[in-house]
């Protein structure tokens, strides 16, 4: 695929990465933009290729397939601005990578011409570097016009994933799904160190003493499922350990509320 330009609008942790990954499957990344020219420097160094700006219209003249990996309150705003830009959007391929929003929120870029879907990577991105490795395996979800999803489950593909295609009525529930899988573990997880720490383990031996634990629960709920997977004193019905548990937990609002 050397020869489709790549573009890329929000070269955060998630557009670095997902251009890493890209240019690692011999896709050609032309051009990347972030909102200063030294964070536009650095993920084009991480890359390896492209030429860095902070002038959204000038990635987007420059790409063949347009990816707009920004926060979810922009998407909108920038579709906005990037059709008034006077860019020659047919045959354009143009993807944001919200799992919330539809694919229309790019409709002022369909109206001018571009095909447009949504094409969000189901996995973490806690930095510019991500490995490739990171979307072997995982699922994308993908939601929008027939052409662009067609393209994007392709592109998903060759990245090692799996496309996931969503309805745009579904993509709340889905992207909630998403986020209480991610974010609500890290909350609990959270809430067991702190509870850890009261009872006088080190803080630097929390995550020793639950991570496998942790993998070893995930594990079960793959080979089973969620229901057999569960285990301890609420499945055995002990209501007495469940007691002295709360009892723990109670005279901190902030973990009963966890």
């Amino acid at each position: 695929m050397a020869d489709v330009d790549i573009g890329l609008i929000g070269a955060g942790h998630l557009g670095t990465s997902l251009g890493l990954a890209l240019a690692a499957k011999g896709y050609a990344i032309k051009a990347l933009s972030c909102r200063t020219l030294n964070s536009a420097r650095q993920s084009r160094k991480i890359i390896g290729q492209g030429k860095a700006f902070t002038d959204n219209p000038a990635v987007a003249k420059s790409a063949d397939i347009l990816f707009l990996c920004l926060p979810d309150e922009e998407i909108p705003k920038e579709a906005v601005r990037l059709a008034r830009a006077g860019v020659d959007w047919p045959k354009k391929k143009v993807f944001h990578t919200s799992g919330l929003l539809p694919a229309s929120a790019l409709a002022p870029l369909s109206k001018k011409g571009a095909a447009v879907a949504s094409f969000h990577p189901i996995q973490s991105f806690p930095r510019k570097d991500t490995p490739p490795a990171r979307f072997k395996n995982i699922s994308v979800g993908v939601e929008g016009e027939k052409e662009a999803c067609r393209l994007a489950m392709t592109i998903a593909r060759q990245l090692g994933a799996r496309p996931l295609l969503i309805s745009s009525k579904m993509k709340p529930a889905y992207h909630a799904a998403c986020s209480i899988a991610s974010n609500l573990l890290v909350v609990l997880l959270k809430a067991a160190f702190e509870v850890l720490r009261k009872a006088g383990v080190p803080k630097k031996e929390t995550s020793e003493l639950l991570f496998p634990l942790v993998q070893g629960t995930l594990q079960n709920v793959k080979d089973l499922d969620t229901g057999r997977a569960l285990t301890g004193p609420i499945i055995r019905g002990d209501i007495s350990s469940v007691k002295e548990h709360l009892g723990v937990l109670r005279p901190d609002p902030n973990l009963t509320r966890a």
